[in-house]
């Protein structure tokens, strides 16, 4: 290849390096040291991060110190795209953390509520953005002759929102899983699609480009093909590379680097649509955040990351944007920002108000609640401002009208929410959700989503077998109630692959809308399960249909090593001869108060599918053998008992929470197994479950002697749930 045609590029300089990572340091300390001001007194950190920008910008220590241009302040084209690229990873980062935690469902059940707060929103700022571009002088418009172009500019302006803003106040005030907020956030999506869309046109008049049916339709048609792409082609890559990565490669940050680089290449798609990158990391995060097979540590990591770095120096810059004092200085600049800022906020919070209250019937508070929220203009603002004057449809100063504009309203944003979201109380059936969300980020079980099942077809069975049908009715249940991703895995022969991956799709066609992954290799089947469940799995199940008379095995040799060296929980399902039409009516769960213990009354929950199940929780109090006073044995047998009340107590109010019928018993007996044995018996369960974890002993897998009697004389069928690893 010839040597004039390789452009090598060149680093920036010595002093433009320098000041980069001057600023950051400064901005990061900065902001984070304000927003924690902002925490202490009661406020949304974002209001210190901006705040941040403000002080060490043009508006104070750059108008009193302004030695520190160039250090602190960009003072070159270079040091100023550098910085922006550094703000615009944070914009990024922050859009891909609240697509997240949007619930799709949740949005489509308020849809109607959403749309017409951005449809009201939309119509009065955009009227009364046009009537405020007619009434500026013209002294501040680069050609009176083009007020038109001018006027269409300033209304498409006011129109948008700024998601990045309001998804950060809504984290800050913890509302972001509320219903208001997510309605907030569809609205907010809303808006700035339609402003892109209102953009796109009026940048073409600016260019000299012709209005017409043919540009408005391309530009509506852009937009849905985005969202098309994005939905379909989109979802489906990024599942198929959440396979791939987590099957395949061995680094603990992998699925990190997956999401990420994924943001990126669709954030690059939508740019090249002349969108902004951050709608592409948005949509980006719903996509993962409906994949079952993404761990939560993922969204914790990248919150981390984003919250705790990248969200702070992005709303630091987007501060630094303001010149306070040169308004300041000229009183008929601060009259036209004054005005802009007034009618913006009102023809926002007006639109949205009245959108919400005769549209989507909500009442007064929850209205202006949308309005105080949409209202945050923030740094969609300030990047339409600069297109605007990189067009020639802005001057200097009434760029920086704007740019006021922006960050007063997304510094009136978290105080106008607060204030309005004291008289807006969630619905009992919200409330309710919230909890039940808070307790599921807590528990281990109500975060399983990727399910590993072993299985294999029997030779000479054409039939599923009654261990199969057990665990296929048992995951069912658990299916209804969360999204799972079931990895139905074969050890066999080469031989015998037809025959399994046959048998494989029977089973997995027992979850239907469940996603279902088979896969069949060759080898060792202990090694091999072990091996596979490294690959990011939630749970393994396995199935004991018999018990060896080696007492060697509690189970069998496979299963007894899987459960030992399983990188993720285990349940091994233990069933004596049963009919093959089992269903579980009434489960047994002892309790003793441990956190395994607890892991088995979740996984209770997630079984009880009707009212026509019953939960009985126990409470085994073993009598002391050894010598002891009548009032020593009768006050601490008193003592084990109330603790016991309490144990069970505290199930029987989380079935409640989790609208399952459930009851309670504690029973006193020299043996804990023997007396959960005969209460099995006595209460007629069809099912135990057990939480346990594997005890030091031997080279053989031990639960402890209680298990070992459950399992060797229970009559009905036992599950054995191990989630310490």
């Amino acid at each position: 290849m010839p040597t004039d045609t390789i452009h090598i590029f060149t680093p920036a300089s010595h002093q433009d390096v320098l000041a980069l990572i001057l600023m950051i340091a400064v901005l990061l300390t900065t902001s984070r040291l304000l927003g924690e001001l902002m925490l202490r007194l009661g406020q949304p950190s974002i209001i210190g991060e901006i705040g941040a920008g403000i002080l060490l910008g043009p508006s104070i220590l750059g108008y009193f110190f302004p030695s520190i241009i160039g250090y602190i302040i960009p003072a070159t084209p270079t040091q100023g795209y550098l910085l922006e690229t550094i703000s615009l990873l944070g914009a990024m980062f922050l859009l891909l953390i609240t697509g997240l935690e949007i619930d799709l469902n949740l949005i489509k059940h308020h849809a109607k509520t959403a749309l017409s707060v951005s449809a009201g929103g939309i119509i009065v700022t955009f009227s009364t953005g046009f009537i405020l571009g007619q009434m500026i002088p013209d002294a501040l418009l680069p050609s009176p002759d083009q007020r038109l172009i001018f006027s269409l500019f300033m209304a498409t302006a006011m129109s948008i929102s700024a998601i990045p803003v309001i998804a950060k106040v809504l984290i800050d005030l913890n509302l972001i899983r509320r219903d208001i907020g997510q309605t907030i956030i569809a609205a907010g999506m809303s808006d700035d699609t339609c402003g892109w869309i209102l953009l796109s046109i009026v940048t073409g008049l600016a260019a000299g480009h012709a209005v017409s049916a043919t540009t408005v339709l391309t530009s509506v048609f852009t937009v849905v093909f985005f969202l098309a792409i994005s939905f379909t082609i989109g979802s489906g890559l990024a599942k198929r590379a959440l396979d791939f990565v987590q099957d395949n490669m061995k680094s603990p940050y992998q699925l990190l680097t997956l999401v990420v680089a994924f943001a990126f290449a669709w954030g690059s798609f939508s740019q090249a649509l002349h969108f902004e990158p951050i709608l592409g990391a948005f949509i980006v995060g719903i996509i993962f955040g409906h994949l079952p097979r993404l761990p939560r540590k993922i969204h914790q990591q990248l919150e981390e990351m984003t919250l705790g770095i990248f969200a702070p120096i992005f709303f630091a810059v987007a501060g630094l944007k303001v010149n306070v004092i040169g308004l300041l200085t000229r009183p008929d600049l601060l009259a036209v920002a004054f005005l802009v800022i007034l009618i913006a906020s009102v023809g926002k919070i007006t639109g949205t108000y009245l959108g919400a209250r005769f549209i989507g019937r909500q009442d007064h508070w929850t209205s202006l609640s949308f309005g105080a929220a949409l209202n945050a203009r923030g740094a969609m603002e300030i990047i339409i401002a600069t297109i605007g004057l990189s067009l020639g449809i802005l001057t200097q100063d009434m760029f920086s009208i704007i740019v006021l504009m922006a960050i007063t309203t997304s510094l009136m944003a978290p105080f106008a929410l607060r204030w309005t979201l004291r008289h807006v109380h969630p619905s009992e059936k919200e409330e309710k959700r919230m909890e039940k969300e808070r307790l599921a980020e807590k528990s281990q079980i109500q975060n399983i989503h990727r399910v590993l099942i072993p299985i294999r077809k029997r030779v000479n069975d054409s039939k599923l077998t009654t261990i199969q049908i057990i665990k296929a009715g048992l995951l069912q249940k658990m299916a209804d109630k969360m999204e799972l991703s079931i990895t139905l895995f074969s050890v066999d022969l080469p031989e015998h692959r037809e025959a399994n991956f046959k048998f494989l799709h029977e089973v997995g066609a027992l979850f239907p809308g469940q996603e279902v992954v088979i896969k069949f290799v060759e080898g060792n089947p202990a090694e091999e399960i072990i091996e596979e469940s490294k690959k990011g799995y939630d749970l393994l199940i396995m199935g004991a249909s018999q018990r060896l008379s080696d007492e060697q095995y509690l189970f069998s040799d496979i299963i007894d090593s899987v459960v030992k060296f399983s990188a993720c929980a285990t349940l091994i399902i233990h069933t004596p001869n049963i009919a093959s039409d089992w269903t579980p009516k009434r489960i047994l769960v002892p309790t003793n108060g441990s956190v395994a213990s607890r892991h088995a009354a979740e996984l209770s929950f997630l079984f009880s599918s009707s009212q026509d199940q019953q939960i009985v929780f126990l409470h085994v109090v073993e009598a002391k053998s050894y010598p002891l006073s009548y009032r020593e044995r009768e006050s601490e047998h008193k003592n084990q008992m109330e603790i016991g009340k309490k144990i069970i107590d505290d199930l029987k109010a989380l079935a409640d929470m989790h609208h399952v019928s459930a009851t309670t018993d504690i029973q006193t007996h020299l043996d804990a197994g023997a007396g959960i044995v005969q209460a099995a018996e006595s209460h007629k369960v069809d099912l135990i479950i057990l939480g346990t974890d594997i005890r030091p002993a031997s080279h053989r897998l031990f639960f402890g002697p209680s298990v070992e009697r459950i399992l060797k004389t229970a009559s009905c069928p036992v599950l054995v749930l191990n989630t310490v690893q």
